[in-house]
């Protein structure tokens, strides 16, 4: 049982890191993320919590993608929804303040988005599935056989231009987030010496099996 409790501890932990990632990019108001000028977008428009127009989006993002075939994991659902909980928690306690400095929201950007690269790290390592988005990523590149780092660009910028058009806040911070966070993770990864591939994600049957054996040994 210690182990899988191990994993769900990481899972934990790396969602919430994740969520204060993203919260740092918010709050450094110089332009939010492709998927936070989306969901903010979303949010003023519809008058959901920017942590509920994570959840919605994510729900039907996992249906779609199981409707393509793909298998999800716990961590897929945990993602859905913890994410968006941790993200209305933090907005509402006010940790962190919003920046009215332009230099200053451009380090706190960037230090959201080492945060989001470390919740990666431990999200990921928890081996319990990959996050919806990832998992839309995924299934396309199967389905359309283009180049992954087309389809993950394309999918970017559509929730960029969509959540633009509700409303979501584009700037230099979504310039910046579109370009830096794969140098973060990568950078990240590589001082952790974290190899991303050589984890293998548990589908929800693996991860019941595993939890149902875990407590038969108690």
């Amino acid at each position: 049982m210690g182990k899988i409790a191990l994993r769900f501890s990481k899972l934990i932990l790396g969602l919430f890191f994740y969520a204060l990632g993203i919260v740092l990019t918010i709050q450094a108001n110089i332009g939010y993320g492709p998927w936070e000028v989306f969901h903010v977008g979303l949010s003023a428009a519809t008058g959901l919590s920017i942590g509920g127009a994570s959840i919605i989006v994510g729900l039907i993002i996992v249906v779609i993608t199981v409707l393509m075939g793909e298998r999800i994991g716990i961590g897929t659902l945990l993602n859905m929804l913890l994410i968006g909980f941790f993200l209305d928690l933090l907005l509402a306690i006010g940790l962190i303040p919003r920046i009215e400095n332009t230099l200053v929201g451009i380090i706190v950007l960037i230090i959201g988005l080492y945060v989001i690269s470390l919740g990666s790290y431990f999200y990921i390592g928890s081996g319990f599935g990959a996050g919806p988005r990832d998992s839309l990523m995924v299934a396309l590149t199967r389905k359309l056989r283009w180049p992954i780092g087309l389809i993950r660009s394309l999918i970017e910028l559509t929730a960029t231009i969509l959540g633009w058009m509700f409303g979501g806040m584009v700037g230099i911070g979504t310039l910046i987030s579109g370009f830096a966070i794969g140098f973060c993770v990568h950078s990240s990864f590589k001082l952790l010496k974290f190899d991303p591939t050589k984890i293998h994600h548990s589908t929800l049957n693996e991860s019941y099996a595993e939890i149902r054996a875990a407590l038969r040994t108690r």
